[in-house]
């Protein structure tokens, strides 16, 4: 199952993610299909930058995105 989910990124205890479409089955930081935007929580107010195209485009493939990827598209305007 592909799976759209944030991958961890920065230094210890200032993390910024980046949304990637992923296997299901391989680790939270492991490979990764595509890179289709990221998320930084600690900036005021909060970054979100998702391409809107690549992620419609991978929904309508099937990918099944997580519950903070859902509302973090939601967010950007890209899904109701």
């Amino acid at each position: 199952m592909v799976k759209m989910r944030l991958r961890r990124m920065g230094a210890k205890k200032a993390p910024f993610y980046r949304v990637v479409i992923a296997d299901g089955r391989s680790p939270r930081d492991g490979r990764f299909i595509d890179e289709i935007g990221y998320y930084n929580p600690l900036t005021n107010p909060v970054e979100i930058k998702i391409d809107a195209e690549k992620a419609k485009t991978w929904l309508a493939n099937g990918a099944q995105p997580t519950e903070t990827v859902k509302s973090l598209l939601k967010k950007s305007g890209i899904v109701d």
